[in-house]
């Protein structure tokens, strides 16, 4: 029995598509996909890389190469014959039940698509006309035993990204709604492709991908001309230029059959795991899940190559793949792993067995040159004053501040902090995000009204039920009208589009403050990368205010340009206001959705240009935040003045870097 292709859903399409063995290169991403074929424990994929470099081509091409399924014949939930699930919806299935073949599946879940379009939902058509209660499977039943395939995968809804959580853990999938109860099997390999421009994954959905590569174009011209070439010939004729790699095809679809037969009988040995497990200790990745997902992927490539153990080569392959973007300590680190370590440590775990210590030998006892009571090692050496700690620096900066002076060095952030959450305050419509309350059409249902944007069933049902004698309805179902249909009202969260303007003038020159301004800006900019906001980076000082960032989804992008910040001259506190206002006028009309939130980081002193109070009326009704940077015995209270003309909130520096924001942090007063 064929299942015809729905929404979201992609069985081998009458056309040809794009052959796997026809992409030009990309033999990491190619060689990942091919290990999870083989071995769907392995976790999936995530392939990280500029628009444009044929990642979604070659995903859905990798469908074509799965080996068909046996399935129950009309089940909706894909049951194996010979192992069923004795919990199916659809069930029990008796033993010898007919049986069908079908191609494997590749489901594609759309960024914008609903959580009923996900995890199912009470079967309508049937509720109506039959007064039942039945599921109408969603994506997560639709993908098992198969593909499910998100692209820009950063941009998802974080519902629906916990949904997909739970299902990926557990391998099942849980609805309960509308009066529906139901637990099936969701077992899929998931394929996930996103440009880190545009943001990055929530750490939880990225430890969930087994392996990970970064995919960039080519630089080399012949290598590029003939990406152009073949791509021309499949756009002037799809089906000749699919026949023309049908036999490459063939052959690997035949060569991932052999190597899933294979997988049972390849032996881990205890040298291969003592070398997975130093590793993954070695570049210090969080929990056991690296060591689990890299032992599955060594013996994946081996199956794959036509071994009946895993190497040392299967080990490095595999390291490669599934560490990079479990070692990011940071938001803003890049993922990758140093090639020159890894060989090291594959090197000195190579033995058949781990050498016993004997403790004789130089330096390795307790009172040896490299122990805690050695001699003139590197650890006795001063540390370097470019941390700031030397008498010299601070004394150096210590005096009284610079109005007018020359740039300085950028100085280094401090150590960041996790800050609590600022908000924009009301009820938003804006993207989908994690910082302020919004109506969201893919949020949770939080309540019903009168409408038809949407049917909110069981609502709908129970306004319906007390008029049912009255319209003449005796037999079962209900007879809807059209003032009886209720659609759901969703509350969600938005991302927001947190404008940093920072003050680089003279009188924030002094080393030691800069550090902790760029250090709270730093902890601003992880809080908004997490909350999935857009920003932006408006600096003055001197003359005149400098867009250094214009508003983007790429918080990497500030945190560069935030570390090269120079500093010095005058304070032009009115043009970067005025600079402020008019970004915010011009992401109005691009995108008026998104509310703004704007951030000032200044001590209030303004040493060049006008009044800055003029400057602060057009930005009234923004939601804003002032955190005061003046420091010193005697304060003038300058940046509190202008937050209350700004109807902002106002944080002192010492009180944003001091615990975390503990008691500072409430909901900014000011209405957008």
């Amino acid at each position: 029995m064929r299942h015809a292709p729905s929404d979201g859903l992609m069985s081998r399409a009458r056309t040809a598509r794009y052959p796997f063995s026809a992409v030009v290169g990309m033999d990491d991403l190619k060689l990942a996909l091919l290990v999870n074929a083989v071995s769907p424990g392995v976790g999936g994929v995530l392939v990280r890389g500029e628009k444009g470099t044929a990642k979604s081509t070659i995903v859905r091409a990798l469908a074509d190469l799965l080996p068909g399924l046996r399935v129950v014949d009309g089940c909706r939930f894909s049951c194996d014959p010979r192992d069923p699930d004795p919990a199916c919806p659809d069930g029990p299935h008796p033993a010898g039940e007919q049986a069908a073949d079908r191609p494997a599946r590749l489901v594609e879940l759309p960024v914008g698509a609903s959580e009923d379009r996900l995890t199912g939902s009470l079967d309508i058509e049937r509720a109506l006309t039959e007064g039942v209660k039945a599921f109408e499977p969603g994506l997560l039943a639709a993908a098992h035993r198969g593909v499910l395939y998100v692209d820009e995968v950063n941009l998802l809804h974080d519902h629906l990204v916990d949904l997909l959580l739970d299902a990926a853990a557990m391998g099942e999938s849980h609805v309960e709604r509308e009066g529906v109860s139901v637990r099936h099997a969701a077992r899929f390999l998931l394929v996930g492709t996103m440009n880190p421009e545009e943001g990055e994954l929530r750490p939880q959905l990225l430890d969930r991908f087994g392996l990970t590569v970064e995919v960039a174009a080519t630089r080399d011209p012949a290598e590029r001309a003939e990406v152009v070439r073949r791509r021309l010939r499949f756009e002037a004729d799809p089906e000749g230029f699919a026949a023309g790699f049908a036999a490459a095809e063939a052959g690997l679809a035949a060569r991932i059959a052999a190597a899933q037969a294979r997988l049972p009988g390849v032996e881990l040995t205890d040298a291969a795991l003592r070398q997975i497990t130093a590793v993954c200790a070695a570049f210090e990745v969080d929990g056991l899940r690296a060591d689990l997902v890299t032992a599955r992927a060594a013996i994946a490539l081996a199956a794959w190559d036509g071994r009946d153990s895993v190497n040392e080569d299967d080990v490095r392959t595999a390291a490669r793949l599934a560490l990079p973007h479990r070692r990011r300590r940071d938001p803003f680190d890049a993922p990758g792993l140093d090639r020159d370590k890894l060989d090291q440590i594959l090197d000195e775990h190579s033995d058949p067995e781990p050498p016993q210590p004997d403790g004789d030998g130089p330096g390795e006892g307790p009172d040896g040159p490299d122990g805690p009571g050695g001699g003139d090692g590197p650890q006795d050496a001063p540390e370097p004053s470019g941390n700031g700690s030397a008498p010299s620096d601070e004394q150096q900066n210590s005096g009284p501040e610079k109005q007018g002076g020359g740039d300085q060095e950028p100085a280094p952030a401090d150590a960041a902090y996790k800050p609590r959450l600022f908000t924009v305050p009301g009820m938003g419509a804006g993207a989908p995000g994690r910082r302020s309350k919004a109506r969201s059409p893919h949020g949770r249902v939080s309540g019903d009204r009168p409408g038809s944007h949407g049917v909110h069933l069981s609502a709908t049902l129970r306004a319906a039920a007390p008029h049912q004698r009255a319209r003449g309805r005796t037999g079962p179902g209900l007879l809807v009208a059209p003032e009886d249909l209720r659609e759901p009202v969703r509350d969600g969260r938005e991302g927001n589009l947190v404008l940093f303007v920072v003050d680089a003038s003279g009188s924030m020159a002094a080393r030691k403050r800069m550090r902790a301004v760029k250090g709270a800006v730093l902890s601003l900019l992880l809080d908004a990368y997490q909350r999935r906001d857009k920003v932006g980076l408006i600096t003055f000082r001197g003359r005149d205010a400098d867009l250094a960032l214009p508003p983007t989804s790429s918080v990497e992008a500030g945190a560069r340009r935030l570390e090269r910040l120079p500093t010095g001259g005058r304070t032009p506190l009115s043009a970067g206001l005025l600079r402020a206002a008019e970004v915010l006028r011009v992401e109005r009309l691009r995108d008026p959705a998104r509310r703004p939130l704007l951030v000032l980081v200044t001590d209030g002193r303004a040493t060049h240009g006008p009044d800055p109070a003029a400057a602060a009326g057009l930005l009234s009704g923004v939601a804003s935040v002032v955190v005061d940077c003046e420091s010193g015995p005697v304060r003038l209270g300058l940046a509190a003045a202008l937050g209350t003309r700004l109807g902002a909130q106002v944080v002192r520096l010492e009180e944003l870097a001091a615990d975390g924001l503990a008691g500072v942090v409430r909901d900014v007063r000011k209405v957008a």
